[in-house]
């Protein structure tokens, strides 16, 4: 190990890990004027870009354009016929990836940000001196000295010791999105019908895979409104997509030309599962895709006096900072919303609280707000969420107005010949917006609209009141917020009861009388 007196070089922040709530940091911090290291064990842009987000979603822009092509018929196209090269498809991927990632590395070098590559531990020190962190690379080790230090280390993909995974036939995620991986399974078993695990069986699907999906829970995607599940089940019915739920995986074998996976209920409790009635599933390969695992490990973290549990680096909810004064955590290694852009929020919050505490920062520090996260499954067709959903909210004991309009009745939606709904849910007694469910081409931007709204305190007055171009998938949020007040042009609703009527008169602008259907 280096010797203390080796240190050179001596940074404001250093950031272990760059991911997108670490490289995110590393650029916001150098914004403000700070000196900034930026650490990372494997490649620039963390599990996202090159095991995770990016990838995923270069692939399933090629399933999504084969879909295009099955339906071409419906356009007043014929198509001779086509082939499929998912090498070709694999190679698209990866370019996309490395030109990201060469991007990323661009973009710290514009800010005159030092990248290490290697494994990043705290080996101590105080909040005057700074603290020292050690760089293992896999030829050479060296001593920094931070400042401040935020941990960004992220989340890998979780095993259980019953499945087996042997990244030969029985894989995780990440052996998925190789580089390398370009096969199509003539049969793929998925165990977990979570976000992934709907993600990979709508590509592998759409590729030619017999998938089947085992779920544990009662649903798959089950933080999802039901009747966006409903819209999805019926659209992997379609395609042949296998979903079985309550299945409690109790083990899954490489037989060495395959891969058998034994199952029995989940209501079987604990201790009779050995005599339980077991089901068996055989496929090609096996994909398990049943969470992630925090990366909080060989940090150094038990050393200096950071607490974690089950993985998760304890945090001050607001500030972001361990208990250790000058040390901050972000993003899945938190354990909190597991999701890319959350922790590019969490970023912000942590550097301004950092740089703040140096005087580099000349604003009030800040504190974390969850209240307004939005949520996306880019499963075709895509699906986007933000806020409560219905039972939530009812729960909470509020009187919910629920706004509900469906593409097929809209223009737009219906020359794309897409389908899907979208709701909206308000509060009944100040009309403000409390949530958003939607399942349908660009989903996911549809609800970006909603969830300014959301983050603003906006009232479904506010939408109402907003000119929406025509014709544009954006009359969606518009007609399903009319919705809720019986107003929707195209679509008939309840009347407006008086209560209500009251409480509308109090924000509708110039005192237009709107009338009950």
């Amino acid at each position: 190990m280096p010797k203390e007196e080796t240190i050179e070089k001596q940074y404001d922040l250093v950031i272990i890990g760059a991911g997108p709530g670490g490289y995110h940091s590393a650029v916001r911090a150098a914004q403000y004027g700070a000196k900034v290291a930026l650490i990372e064990k494997n490649k620039l842009g963390g599990t996202c870009l090159n095991r995770g987000c990016i990838p995923t979603k270069a692939l399933l822009a090629s399933a999504h354009f084969i879909e295009k092509l099955q339906r071409a018929e419906e356009f007043g196209v014929e198509l001779k016929g086509y082939t499929t090269d998912f090498s070709k498809v694999v190679e698209r991927k990866n370019k996309i990836v490395n030109e990201l990632g060469t991007g990323i590395a661009n973009l710290q070098k514009s800010w005159k940000n030092d990248v290490y590559i290697g494994h990043g531990k705290i080996l101590g020190g105080n909040t005057e001196e700074g603290f020292k962190v050690l760089i293992k690379g896999e030829t050479n080790e060296e001593i920094i000295l931070g400042k401040r230090v935020i941990l960004a280390t992220g989340s890998t993909p979780a095993l259980i010791p019953n499945f087996n995974v042997d990244h030969e036939r029985i894989l995780t995620s990440d052996d998925i999105l190789n580089p390398n991986f370009k096969t199509i399974p003539k049969r793929l078993l998925i165990i977990g019908a979570g976000v992934i695990g709907c993600e990979f069986a709508d590509i592998f699907a759409t590729f030619g895979s017999e998938v089947t999906l085992l779920e544990y829970l009662p649903s798959p995607i089950a933080t999802e409104e039901p009747i966006i599940i409903k819209h999805l089940q019926k659209k992997f019915d379609s395609m042949g997509l296998k979903i079985f739920t309550s299945q409690n995986v109790l083990s899954v074998e490489n037989t060495g030309s395959g891969i058998k996976a034994t199952t029995c209920s989940a209501s079987v409790p604990r201790d009779e599962i050995e005599n339980a009635e077991t089901s068996v599933y055989e496929a090609d390969l096996c994909l398990v895709s049943i969470g992630r695992n925090k990366v909080s490990n060989d940090l150094g973290l038990e050393e200096i006096g950071i607490g974690t549990r089950r993985g998760a680096i304890e945090v001050d909810p607001g500030t972001l900072e361990t208990s250790v004064n000058g040390i901050y955590a972000i993003g899945d290694v938190i354990g909190g919303i597991m999701l890319a852009h959350v922790a590019s929020y969490e970023g912000d919050i942590a550097v301004a609280n950092a740089l703040s505490s140096l005087g580099i920062y000349k604003n009030h520090s800040k504190r974390a707000n969850y209240r307004v996260v939005p949520s996306t499954i880019f499963t075709s067709p895509n699906i986007g969420s933000v806020g409560l959903k219905i039972n939530q909210a009812k729960n909470l004991g509020i009187d919910v107005l629920v706004g509900q309009f469906s593409y097929s009745s809209l223009g737009k939606a219906k020359c794309m010949g897409e389908e899907g709904l979208l709701i909206i849910l308000a509060d009944k007694h100040t009309t403000q917006i409390i949530g958003a469910s939607c399942i349908g081409e660009s989903a996911p931007e549809l609800i970006a609209e909603i969830t300014l709204a959301m983050q603003n305190g906006l009232s479904i007055e506010d939408i109402t009141a907003t000119i929406h171009s025509h014709p544009t998938l954006s009359e969606m949020v518009l007609e399903a917020a009319e919705a809720i007040v019986g107003r929707s042009i195209h679509k008939k609703g309840r009347p407006i009861t008086p209560r209500l009527r009251d409480i509308l008169m109090e924000q509708i602008p110039y005192g237009i009388d709107y009338e009950s259907e």
